[in-house]
């Protein structure tokens, strides 16, 4: 991977100089992914190939590295570059799941019988392509999140004159429009007790994406237990759900040598 620094295939340190080689990058890579989609255990996911202990410090080095952040931005300035993002119109919503495990960002969730829970406040362009997320715990209230969540909107670079943030009932209050305002940001907000279709409005994109996420095993029941690791699988997630995104518009707009002949 070229985002790895390069490393011998022996430990330099070792006085023979004949330990077992380094496990292969990318046969950890396919472990994390495999991981990321079935949402088994380590040891259940750990072969011949190398060792649960293997997968969990080569993470951990690639979490120290920021490599799962920047295979997401690589991803998401792809997409940019080819597609476009549509960052005229932003979509934010909570999403709340489980966490048995407990962990730095689980907590009590209200629509679990009060066992562990996280929320993600998760953030998209107007096609649904997830930029961003802040997760916390599932007793967490949406709208005291929505600041820290259009925080990531920095990472984005300049954005349109005119943005667009679409939010749920949840977010119906003063304090909310205020923040909105500060940031130059216009509001589409659901009024509390006034009941409408989704599709009515652009917030249905924010929706679909969290239930991408989901499809994620580890995601939708999460036993990790450090926010670095989550953050990690996420990202590693949005990568996917954006390269996939990306292979799908640009099916009809591009062509390549291993482009598939019918779109996927």
């Amino acid at each position: 991977m070229a985002l790895l620094p390069e490393r011998p295939e022996y430990h330099p340190d070792h006085p023979l100089g004949c330990h077992r080689r380094r496990i292969s990058d990318r046969i950890i890579f396919d472990k994390m992914l495999q991981l990321l989609r079935f949402g088994c255990s380590y040891e259940a996911i750990a072969d011949t190939t190398c060792s649960a202990t293997t997968i969990r410090n080569r993470r951990d080095e690639w979490i120290q590295l920021g490599v799962f952040a920047q295979l997401k931005q690589i991803a998401l300035d792809s997409y940019d570059r080819i597609v476009g993002l549509v960052l005229d119109q932003i979509a934010v919503d909570g999403s709340i799941t489980k966490a048995p495990g407990g962990g730095e960002v689980a907590g009590r969730s209200p629509v679990d019988r009060a066992k562990q829970g996280l929320k993600r406040s998760g953030m998209t362009d107007g096609y649904g392509i997830p930029l961003g997320r802040v997760l916390a715990g599932a007793n967490r209230h949406d709208s005291p999140l929505l600041a820290p969540t259009l925080d990531r909107l920095d990472d984005l670079g300049p954005l349109p004159d005119d943005v667009t943030v679409h939010l749920d009932a949840g977010y119906d209050s003063d304090k909310t429009r205020a923040l909105l305002n500060e940031r130059g940001l216009h509001g589409r907000i659901a009024h509390k007790g006034e009941k409408a279709p989704i599709q009515a409005i652009q917030r249905w994109h924010v929706e679909r994406t969290h239930a991408w996420q989901n499809a994620f095993y580890r995601l939708a029941r999460c036993y990790e237990r450090r926010a670095t690791v989550i953050d990690a699988f996420f990202d590693l997630a949005d990568t996917s759900i954006t390269v996939r995104s990306l292979i799908r518009q640009a099916w009809t707009t591009h062509r390549w040598d291993e482009r598939p002949n019918r779109r996927p």
